[in-house]
């Protein structure tokens, strides 16, 4: 995952169409919830696979006090620029999931793990020793979001997903996701095309791997790894978002 990330982490903007848009819409959403669940803020957020930023971003200019990690260096480093040039105070390190209460202790409001980031790991185990983390980190009375694919309503059959076209400093950049499936699994390719005309171009082709496990059986994983009550909102985020809660 780390190369896949690392080598990600320059292009990984274009996948939206407006990535500062997406920052704000994400993180009012993610705010709404908190909100909702725990009343008016700011809270202290642990986002704990922060990628280039975009959930931490948002609830940052929020006012929340954010602490964010990531296992790509190459990620960290393109979140705290991105930080830094919005003005933002986000405690930023390099970290994986599976450590969180580790690496960042316990008293936690809110932990965020979003886009689809916990199926990286490829086996029940593993992702129930990532949310056994998660709930350690949290106060009690805290709340873990945790956003992943409706896998269970996804087509099982292989897929190419291309997303918007974008031009900066003269180079227009193509990007194309492509999913081959092998049983529970899937490999992802991500095919980044740089056409710097002239008939010029730099293609890069990066792959990663993902366990499609239905949203049912995560809310399983959260409530053995501790959390008093796990549940699935639709329509809060832009994809289904879990929520467990550590007892009070």
């Amino acid at each position: 995952m780390t190369d896949f990330y690392d080598r990600l982490a320059p292009f990984q903007h274009l996948v939206f169409a407006d990535w500062n848009a997406s920052i704000a819409r994400q993180g009012a959403a993610l705010d709404a919830v908190i909100r909702a669940r725990l009343g008016e803020g700011p809270r202290r957020v642990l986002d704990v696979a922060c990628g280039i930023g975009t959930q931490a971003l948002g609830l940052a200019a929020l006012g929340h006090r954010v602490t964010a990690s990531d296992l790509s260096p190459g990620a960290v480093a393109r979140a705290r620029r991105e930080a830094d040039a919005r003005g933002l105070a986000i405690d930023l390190s390099v970290a994986d999931m599976r450590a969180a209460h580790g690496h960042h202790g316990d008293g936690w409001d809110v932990l965020v793990c979003a886009d689809n980031s916990l199926p990286h790991l490829l086996d029940d185990d593993e992702i129930l020793a990532a949310l056994r983390q998660f709930h350690a980190a949290l106060r009690p009375g805290g709340i873990a979001l945790v956003s992943v694919r409706d896998y269970a309503a996804m087509e099982r059959a292989d897929a190419v997903q291309p997303y918007a076209a974008h031009e900066e400093d003269g180079v227009r950049t193509l990007v194309l996701q492509h999913r081959a499936w092998e049983g529970e699994h899937y490999a992802l390719t991500f095919y980044i095309i740089e056409d710097h005309g002239a008939d010029t171009a730099t293609t890069h082709v990066l792959r990663s791997r993902y366990y499609a496990i239905p949203t049912a059986r995560l809310l399983e994983l959260m409530r053995a790894a501790g959390f008093a009550t796990a549940e699935r909102l639709d329509g809060a985020f832009y994809q289904p978002l879990l929520v467990g809660t550590r007892a009070t």
